[in-house]
């Protein structure tokens, strides 16, 4: 059959299909707009507003549906000029085009396709009239054209265009006007101008062409776009070499990275579309800018990663979760929300409210702050204080507001390590190991926990001691707070104990930056050789968890629990309740308050909350027999082992013997040394026995020592040291 006779044929038998109107089975504009799944999924906030953009299809790269409305006037016209002519006046099929197309045949002549938008639209929502490889049959054709009649029929002519633009494969991977516009551009698709615009048009013609090519036909349709015009087309080839090169779609982009992995591995399985999480979309984009722009201000000292994590007191719900700073960080990654680091001193509350709940201790009982020598398994513990002074004889109250290490450490021999574990077990502080295999130092905060577990245990310290889950899916089963793991009353006390600015002020002093305007309980926390800084405390209504300091573990310089994390977290608190008040929590039964005063003057006297059975009127230190406190040896230690260098001159190797009390003086041996509660020693080879003796001429406390000459070096004093 001659080309001539298979064109008009061809013609003959699709007009005679089209004027059938078969029963062509196509989904509707809803259905179609509805079935529609980007490539990346959207985490929204509490309120649909919008967290963070995740890619979770790697096949294909699909943008949002965009409506005709939002796609820039220029793209439609040069997509209608490009493709389809007279899109707006035909009924599905352009016969003008297939008589061309038609003639081309008969004399062999290039001619533009006679598919129209509305057939190419059919074939991509119909497999069975996909373009195939080697190109579309005479049987896809006539489908096709049949197909397009029945859309024009159903649908309006803006769904046509719609539809097709946001489904159209335009480059590789990319499809749809809202997924080119952004990677090649940078762009939304309202926001393309004539060149973008003609260039989009001339990638459909053409997905797979050299940028040169491309760039020729765009630069022809600018020209059909403004008639008369004579654009640069030198311009224009440089600008889309350039844009076929660019990926500006980046695969995550918003405010909650860490929480949006999480909250789209944790949705229901099978589920699509948009997830909805917790939290509050203004919060997390304040608390965010407050952490990046307070670690900018430590930048030089050697801080780089900072964390957070709101908590709802009454729900357990995650208002805002950032886990790391960003591009400040070189593991921006890595979740500081649920990373195990050592919390220093934020563990401090939970074992005084142990002591008072066993009745050990009472918020007005006194503790010794002085040096502390304690034998364990692996050698002499001696904990030191974050400025390495004692205050001598402190209340409970100012020990733990001050976070004094000594006092501390005190406390856990009385409680012991394995019950004060159970208790931070009891509270959702998961331990790796043992209490006895963390021994004394888990007082100071040697084991891990994350930022989330710990700003949840200050929750139930919050909600009365009571525990539950966080959640952070609207789905997730509500956790409210469920039976007692505190003490409620000795959770009462020390959230009374952590909102007193007038206890820390010890440490802290009086115009402190975890003083709020607000009923507020705050603890601070710092870890060994300053790798971890906390600020962790609790609103009537919210409890924040702050935690700065570098993913790698390097140490900070010169950050103090009041430089580092409490500033973001005290911003952060005034933020939640610029326009809500926060009061003091009531007592619950079983706790009395009485007026007690110390006897010396040690403490100003004051009303006191006590446990019911534990009150008194006056706390004073317990006199020996004659009516003072008993000297003893403060330092060096008992068994201390000292090694001579012949190096150093003699003078420069002296020891220094201090004690506590009044009127001692010193024996070495049997022998007088000095008087004072201060001396120097200098040492000479051997074992020896160091008395301090009383204002009686009584052995009040002794040590042996033993000096081992030049290069021996057989064991050591070991001396661990915790931070506030």
């Amino acid at each position: 059959m001659s080309p001539y006779r298979l064109s008009v044929s061809l013609l003959l038998s699709t007009l005679a299909l089209v004027l059938a109107e078969p029963a062509w089975a196509f989904a509707t504009f809803d259905e179609v707009r509805r079935d529609f799944r980007p490539s990346d999924t959207l985490v929204l906030d509490r309120d649909g507003q919008l967290l963070q953009r995740v890619r979770t299809d790697p096949a294909i790269r699909r943008g949002q549906w965009t409506a005709l409305a939002d796609i820039s006037p220029a793209l439609r016209t040069a997509m209608v000029l490009s493709e389809d002519k007279r899109f707006h006046e035909h009924s599905g099929v352009d016969w003008r085009a297939a008589s061309a197309a038609a003639w081309g045949n008969l004399w062999n002549t290039h001619t533009r396709g006679a598919s129209t938008i509305t057939m190419q639209l059919a074939g991509l929502l119909d497999d069975d009239l996909r373009r195939g490889g080697s190109g579309r049959s005479i049987g896809q054709k006539l489908g096709q054209a049949v197909a397009a009649q029945r859309l024009e029929h159903t649908w309006r002519k803006d769904q046509i265009l719609e539809a097709y633009l946001n489904i159209v494969p335009f480059r590789g991977e990319i499809v749809g006007i809202d997924a080119l516009s952004r990677t090649l551009f940078g762009k939304a698709p309202h926001g393309l101008d004539a060149r973008e615009a003609a260039v989009a048009a001339a990638l459909v013609r053409a997905p797979n062409a050299k940028p040169a090519v491309v760039a020729q036909r765009a630069c022809e349709l600018m020209r059909t776009m403004e008639p008369g015009s004579r654009p640069d087309c030198d311009g224009v080839d440089m600008f889309t070499s350039a844009a076929l090169q660019r990926r500006s779609f980046d695969a995550s982009e918003g405010i909650a990275p860490h929480l949006a992995r999480r909250a789209i591995a944790a949705r229901t399985e099978g589920a699509q579309g948009d997830v909805l999480t917790t939290l509050r979309a203004p919060l997390q984009r304040f608390a965010l800018d407050s952490l990046q722009r307070h670690l900018r201000e430590l930048r030089g000292r050697n801080v780089e990663d900072g964390a957070m994590v709101v908590l709802d007191n009454a729900s357990g719900e995650v208002l805002a979760w950032i886990g790391s700073s960003g591009a400040l960080s070189r593991a921006a990654e890595v979740d500081g929300v649920l990373a195990q680091r050592q919390p220093g001193s934020t563990l401090k509350p939970f074992l005084y409210a142990e002591a008072i709940a066993e009745r050990r201790l009472t918020a007005a009982s006194l503790l010794d702050d002085s040096s502390a020598q304690i034998n364990t398994a692996s050698g002499l513990y001696i904990p030191q204080n974050y400025d390495r002074q004692f205050k001598g004889h402190v209340s409970v109250r100012t020990a733990l507001a001050a976070s004094l290490n000594v006092p501390a450490v005190r406390t856990l021999v009385m409680v012991s390590p394995e019950a004060f574990a159970r208790q931070l077990r009891a509270a959702g502080l998961p331990l790796a190991q043992s209490g006895d295999y963390y021994g004394y130092s888990l007082a100071l905060g040697s084991a891990e926990v994350s930022l989330l577990a710990l700003t949840n245990a200050y929750r139930t310290l919050a909600n009365g001691g009571r525990f539950g889950e966080t959640r952070y899916l609207p789905a997730q089963v509500a956790s409210q707070p469920g039976s007692a793991a505190v003490d409620p009353r000795a959770a009462f006390i020390v959230g009374d104990i952590l909102s007193d600015a007038n206890a820390r002020a010890r440490t802290f002093g009086l115009d402190s930056v975890l003083g709020t305007r607000f009923w507020t309980a705050v603890k601070t926390g710092t870890s060994k050789d300053m790798r971890d800084n906390w600020a962790i405390g609790w609103s009537q209504r919210y409890t924040v968890g702050v935690w700065v300091g570098n993913a790698s573990g390097a140490p900070m310089w010169e950050v103090s629990g009041t430089s580092g994390a409490a500033p973001v977290w005290a911003e952060v608190m005034a933020f939640l309740h610029r326009g809500a008040p926060s009061g003091a929590p009531k007592p619950p039964a079983g706790l009395v308050q009485k007026q007690m005063r110390f006897g010396d003057e040690l403490e100003a006297a004051r009303s006191e909350w006590f446990v019911a059975g534990t009150e008194q009127a006056v706390f004073a230190i317990a006199p020996d027999a004659t009516g003072e406190t008993a000297p003893r040896i403060a330092s060096p230690a008992d068994g201390t082992i000292i090694a001579i260098d012949p190096d150093i001159p003699p003078g420069s190797q002296r020891v220094r013997f201090e004690a506590e009390g009044r009127a001692v003086h010193w024996r070495i041996d049997g022998k007088p040394l000095a008087r004072g509660n201060s001396v120097q020693w200098l040492p000479w080879p051997g074992r020896h026995v160091v008395e301090l003796i009383d204002t009686r001429g009584r052995v009040a406390d002794s040590i042996r020592v033993e000096v081992r000459g030049a290069g021996v070096v057989t064991g050591a004093t070991t001396a661990k040291n915790a931070r506030r």
